[in-house]
């Protein structure tokens, strides 16, 4: 989570094929596997040295962002993650840039300098006069929204401290609304302010601490979501099997709206002798077993608090076979034996995060869905969890931490 307050720029001295190495203070507080926003852009640092970052750049975001046509030499806005204490004025964006603009107009004034932007119609139409907007990662207020653009003011401040000053007609820039606006928009306002009060223990977290906090927060029984750009391009909601509740089913079933299963440390399976699933299985790989009830509830298996007792004693112990009915309406999966040192999965993080918090190897996830049925995506899962006062995190964090 990030401010769009720019104190420094950065200087690009390298392109990679998959990464961007850029000199910076040598006194900003980097570290090696954390986020930082460039141009607007949260990418994460590949390494760290004094005075320089090497970030990783996929080809999604080159894709999605001014960072298709980076050079050398190139001015960069840089800004670190929100931090613990850090005053916040109102402002808050993720470093998920919405779209690319074009500038079609600069005016200079007396109160400093207009620019005019056309952005893509779906964005122009989240953006409010008087609002929030980051432009290439700087927070700025929307002076006006017009019929196919919008613009802002330039203050000598901003143009002092930044590189809005050299935009041109025909510049591209990076845009992203205010995450303020957008959730009190969608009616999540309450839940926004008592998330920002948990800043940075909610929301979109990164590096070693991110990976430590997530794992306190399973630990303690609460969930966490688990982003995976590359083998499914999903969100998931994870908890540890052994402390789950039936009020965590009620909210997987309420609010996270996928399809929840029970990644389980394959020897589990074996043992309570829960078979796979015939066939070849999904295009990514995932060991799906045959689902369960537990033998001893009067109930049908389907109820909130049948799958939470179900899920319990899948990671009980002293479980034995017979405690299962066999189908049922509990999914097992199986990790494999190598956790995310072989698979990046959705199954395999959960199973090395119930690992990393000192529990049974058994985890529950489930896919976050939107109203409309879509998976929810990087933006739209921090919102989420926002929202929920989860913390959330990348598989490629918990790949470089729990591995």
């Amino acid at each position: 989570m990030f401010t769009g307050k720019i104190e420094h720029t950065a200087i690009v001295t390298a392109v990679e094929a998959d990464a961007l190495r850029v000199q910076i203070d040598p006194s900003a507080p980097l570290v090696e596997g954390g986020a930082v926003c460039l141009d607007g852009v949260r990418m994460t640092m590949q390494s760290v040295a004094p005075g320089e970052l090497v970030a990783t750049v996929t080809d999604e975001t080159r894709r999605r962002t001014t960072l298709d046509r980076v050079a050398a030499g190139a001015r960069l806005h840089f800004e670190l993650p929100v931090a613990a204490g850090d005053r916040i004025d109102g402002h808050l964006v993720q470093g998920h840039v919405e779209g690319v603009g074009k500038v079609l107009r600069v005016d200079d004034e007396p109160a400093g300098r207009r620019v005019w932007i056309k952005p893509a119609d779906r964005l122009l139409a989240r953006l409010v006069a008087k609002s929030s907007v980051a432009v290439n990662g700087v927070s700025l207020t929307v002076a006006e929204v017009l019929k196919d653009r919008f613009t802002v003011v330039l203050v000598p401040n901003t143009l002092r401290r930044t590189t809005l000053g050299d935009l041109a007609v025909g510049d591209r820039v990076n845009v992203e609304s205010d995450l303020v606006t957008r959730m009190a928009r969608e009616g999540h306002g309450p839940e926004l302010l008592r998330a920002v009060a948990r800043l940075p223990w909610t929301g979109h977290l990164s590096g070693e601490a991110g990976v430590q906090k997530v794992v306190a927060q399973l630990a303690a029984g609460g969930g966490v979501v688990v982003w995976d750009p590359a083998l499914e391009g999903e969100g998931d909601v994870v908890f540890a099997a052994e402390r789950f509740r039936p009020e965590a089913m009620t909210f997987l079933l309420t609010q996270v709206c996928g399809h929840t299963t029970i990644p389980c440390a394959a020897e589990v399976l074996q043992r309570l002798e829960v078979p796979p699933m015939p066939g070849g299985g999904d295009r990514q790989g995932t060991a799906m077993h045959v689902p369960v009830d537990l033998a001893s509830s009067p109930g049908t298996g389907v109820s909130a608090a049948d799958r939470a007792a179900t899920i319990r004693r899948l990671a009980a112990p002293d479980a034995v076979p017979s405690d299962f009915l066999r189908p049922g309406h509990v999914f097992p999966l199986a990790a494999r034996p190598g956790l995310l040192a072989e698979r990046k999965g959705h199954t395999e993080a959960t199973v090395a995060l119930c690992v990393a918090a000192g529990l049974a190897p058994v985890g529950v996830c489930c896919e976050v869905m939107r109203p409309d049925g879509v998976m929810a995506q990087a933006a739209e899962l921090e919102q989420f969890a926002m929202r929920w006062e989860l913390p959330m995190i990348d598989v490629d964090d918990l790949v470089r931490w729990l591995s």
